[in-house]
């Protein structure tokens, strides 16, 4: 059994979706991590969940990432551990310096909550090493500082490196190359703003997001084994 950390900042609101899903649709452990921890209490793998940390005040993330707990994540990915970020997940790993990159106001200037079609770039991930490059999946988005932004040497590097794992078919928020998704260079950590915690389960009409949680979490207890 893998044991999920998923933490939860003052704003969180997916971090019950994260915490259900890992534990009553994947049959996995899952541990909440209060921000203000520094221990991540031997989980094997941590969780970013969505929300609205500290009320994005400054920018999405940007207070989120100076929390305890992220020294403790950003020594565990440093060490080669799994970390997924979702949505403010994502924006966090990029205020954190963990992945390349930002994520700006939409295009539109509005916040969009919708179902999207997402392309998979590359299924050499570990969110996508049970799909095919090409695939498509329908995921839920909901944020309204969503569109990725990057120089243009980050970019040629993401492109290079194989490093980003999703593209939207069409583009809702002006993403940079319709950027959904991406990982870093050492590819054990994640980060994508649209939400497969909420498309995960016949319940809600939509399972293309257990996928994502299956290589996932696979992915993670490989990882494990093979360090023993």
């Amino acid at each position: 059994m893998i044991r999920c950390g998923v933490v939860t900042f003052p704003g969180s609101n997916c971090d019950d979706d994260m915490l259900h899903v890992v534990s009553e649709v994947m049959g996995q452990e899952a541990v909440r991590l209060w921000h203000k921890e520094t221990s991540l209490h031997d989980v094997d793998c941590v969780l970013l969940p969505g929300g609205f940390s500290y009320g994005d005040y400054l920018r999405a993330g940007a207070i989120a990432q100076m929390s305890p707990v992220m020294n403790s994540v950003k020594g565990f990915a440093a060490q080669g551990g799994y970390v997924l970020g979702i949505c403010n997940g994502f924006q966090i790993l990029c205020e954190s310096g963990l992945l390349p990159g930002a994520l700006l106001r939409n295009a539109s200037q509005k916040f969009i909550c919708k179902n999207v079609d997402l392309e998979v770039v590359t299924s050499n991930s570990a969110l996508t090493s049970n799909l095919n490059q090409g695939d498509v999946v329908m995921i839920p988005i909901a944020h309204a500082e969503g569109r990725f932004h990057a120089d243009a040497e980050t970019l040629a590097r993401l492109q290079a490196n194989d490093q980003i794992i999703f593209r939207y078919s069409d583009n809702p928020n002006g993403s940079l190359d319709s950027i959904a998704g991406i990982c870093n260079e050492g590819r054990n950590v994640y980060g994508m703003m649209p939400h497969p915690e909420r498309a995960a389960e016949e319940l809600l009409g939509n399972t293309d997001g257990k996928a994502l949680f299956v290589s996932f979490l696979q992915s993670v207890k490989e990882a494990t084994q093979s360090a023993v």
